[in-house]
């Protein structure tokens, strides 16, 4: 059987002719068709939906800005508050202290009132005490010799 190199009959030749046109033709309609139909709503959603996404993230971005900045002002402003309460506490430490030391230096001054008060005291009773017992003893000495020498003594004699 000898191999036929030409062309058969019923074989698809690839000329160019007429309607070579015509699908060229009909590729672009449907290319066109398809964009407005299809492609360019898919497109619009998709690009819509990207809009929508990069917004929030964006507005994500944007909300964890102003948390940050307003945590880190919530820090600020409880330091400070922190700080000014220290210094009013110490403040009052410092009052407190002021008027422990003066009530301290009051008592002190009543203290050594009293204790001068009181060695008055005694001293006035102690010689209170020697003059009474200076008085007694001169009676009982007055007494003793009398005794002794069994007659009465007068005080010109007893010193």
């Amino acid at each position: 059987m000898p191999i036929a190199l030409g062309f058969a009959e019923n074989s698809i030749q690839l000329v160019p002719d007429g309607t070579l046109i015509l699908h060229v033709i009909i590729i672009l309609v449907m290319v066109w068709l398809l964009n407005i139909t299809l492609y360019k709503p898919i497109n619009q959603i998709l690009a819509n939906r990207e809009k929508r996404t990069r917004g929030r993230l964006s507005e994500a971005e944007e909300i964890s800005q102003s948390v940050s900045q307003k945590l880190s002002e919530y820090e600020r402003s409880l330091r400070q508050a922190r700080a000014a309460a220290y210094a009013l506490s110490e403040a009052e430490r410092a009052e407190a202290m002021k008027d422990r030391q003066a009530k301290l230096n009051e008592m002190r001054e009543e203290l050594a009132q009293s204790i001068a008060q009181e060695k008055k005291t005694i001293d006035q009773q102690a010689a209170e005490a020697r003059t009474a017992l200076e008085v007694e003893s001169r009676l009982i000495a007055r007494e003793i010799g009398s005794r002794v020498l069994s007659r009465p003594i007068s005080d010109g004699q007893m010193n």
